[in-house]
């Protein structure tokens, strides 16, 4: 048996999805899976411009960990540019770096992963209130203990699976 696969931290998830390039019909198509660690690696490092050794930091990985995920994502990258493929962002091994939270009186509130580790909140610090809830990091609002995919934590805090 394999040992277990590390999970990667991401600050944020990508809006956008899906990739498609122009002029070919979704039925001839084929498609790039591209994992969301993947995608964190391109935008700490292409968009954001940061040095391997901090991208690395930021996603909990060491710096030869972190090298393979962008190599990975750039090949899967060119390979769906230069050959027409379309690209879809999705599942992987991660956690998300910042949780946010609201309560049932519409309070909202962030709590870094680490603090969440720690002592995961139990009630609203503004009210007290116990009646707390796990948002989407993208879109306040959206409770994630109706979603579909799997969470990493007893809580559903964070995502992963494949």
């Amino acid at each position: 048996m394999g040992r277990q696969p590390r999970w990667r931290r991401v600050g944020s998830l990508p809006q956008v999805t899906y990739f498609k390039p122009a002029g070919v019909p979704l039925a001839n198509i084929q498609e790039v899976r591209l994992s969301i660690e993947e995608a964190e690696a391109i935008r700490l490092k292409d968009v954001e411009g940061l040095e391997q050794d901090a991208c690395a930091q930021k996603m909990s990985v060491s710096r030869s960990t972190f090298a393979r995920i962008l190599l990975a994502a750039r090949q899967k990258m060119a390979d769906a540019i230069l050959n027409g493929k379309a690209i879809r962002i999705e599942g992987g091994n991660y956690e998300m770096a910042i949780r946010h939270f609201r309560c049932g009186n519409g309070h909202e509130w962030e709590v870094p992963f680490e603090v969440m580790t720690k002592q995961p909140p139990e009630i609203c610090p503004t009210c007290n209130t116990s009646d707390i809830m796990s948002l989407w990091p993208w879109s306040p609002g959206l409770n994630m203990a109706g979603q579909s995919r799997q969470f990493r934590g007893g809580r559903n805090h964070g995502r992963g699976g494949d």
